[in-house]
């Protein structure tokens, strides 16, 4: 049966001239909606106590499982509102699956689908006036999680566990707009490897990622592209995107998923809408020379990263302590790719693959 997730109104909501305020300049991932959805696991009872209440912090003990073994995953998607006023999800029934993917990874209960989507549906349901226009590309980012909430210092998979939804007025992911950003190329530092974690999303590969990310900076780039550790041999991904390459004869290249990097939505959403932009697609192996060979001899001519936070964004130059990799100006197949995602994101492009969830 399924969850009912059971309304308590927050006591004083924010007021529609705070929202408007916080509507018209979001950033990202700083201000909140007013409610939360949460319900809780136990190894005896399943999944219980569903409903959308106030939003508010957690109380956790310092013995909590969490705080010591890092048992969490998560999830990112988005509410968008169209022009007339509807507010719809994408492709909320693949993020539901690849949560389902993180947490058995992770040892953590599974969460049936649908459950996890009346609890997404239900929170926007009553915060859907925190859903912004589309103007500016802003939207409602969801944030589901789950974490062990368990008081208990033993190793092994918790007994007891909370799951929840936050959502996030957002703008643009980078600050600057779309324009090319640098990345920095590193085989010194991993953020996961095989037969670890990298196909699960969970907090402790973003925390890995940090370093190489803070490195990348030093060097005026904006995110930083892994190389697999081991043989250092084959590219991966940023340190939370997906990574693409367009060649000059119209092939759109990305790493294959090898189990040590993560299915994106957004990635397997451009694999299918390519091929509409006549763009031949590969999921393959790519060796780092093969990238800066490949800017240098001009075989490869457009490259850039993408996830659900900020879509699609083009690559202006790759950077290492090798050297520096610029391509040419302009990025027309990657600014196309981004549109057409974007369009049937916003209800402005026909949804020929059943990809939007109506909420509103």
């Amino acid at each position: 049966m399924s969850l009912q997730y059971q309304l308590t109104p927050h006591p004083n909501p924010s007021s529609l001239a705070e929202v408007a305020e916080v509507l018209a300049d979001p950033g990202f991932g700083a201000k909140f909606s007013d409610h939360m959805a949460v319900a809780t696991w136990t190894s005896g009872g399943g999944w219980g106590d569903a409903a959308i209440r106030p939003y508010g912090p957690f109380q956790i003990d310092p013995a909590g499982a969490v705080l010591h073994y890092a048992q969490e995953v998560f999830e990112g998607l988005k509410a968008y509102r169209h022009a007339d006023g509807s507010i719809h999800l994408f492709r909320a029934e693949a993020n539901a699956r690849r949560f389902q993917t993180s947490a058995a990874r992770m040892m953590l209960p599974e969460l049936p689908v649908d459950d996890f989507i009346n609890a997404v549906v239900e929170l926007v349901r009553v915060d859907e006036h925190w859903v912004p226009d589309s103007e500016g590309e802003k939207s409602l980012y969801l944030r589901p999680f789950m974490f062990a909430d368990e008081v208990f210092l033993g190793v092994r998979a918790a007994e007891r566990v909370t799951f929840s939804v936050i959502a996030s007025p957002s703008g643009p992911y980078f600050a600057g707009g779309v324009k090319p950003v640098d990345i920095w190329v590193t085989d010194r530092y991993a953020r996961a490897g095989i037969g670890g974690t990298g196909a699960a999303k969970c907090g402790g590969n973003y925390a890995a990622s940090l370093i190489a990310q803070y490195e990348g900076y030093e060097h005026g780039c904006s995110q930083v592209l892994f190389i697999e550790a081991a043989g250092k041999d084959r590219l991966e991904e940023l340190g939370g995107m997906n990574v693409f390459l367009v060649t000059a004869d119209g092939r759109l290249i990305t790493p294959a998923l090898t189990g040590t990097i993560l299915e994106g939505i957004t990635r397997s959403s451009i694999l299918e809408v390519a091929a509409d932009l006549g763009l031949a697609t590969e999921e393959r192996r790519i060796a780092p020379d093969e990238l800066f060979d490949g800017i240098a001899d001009g075989t490869v001519v457009e490259a850039f990263s993408c996830g659900t936070a900020a879509v699609v964004t083009p690559i202006g130059a790759f950077r290492s302590e090798a050297g520096a990799w610029t391509l040419p100006a302009g990025s027309e197949r990657t600014l196309a790719i981004r549109q057409a995602i974007l369009d049937i994101q916003y209800g402005r492009a026909e949804d020929t693959r059943g990809w939007l969830h109506r909420v509103v």
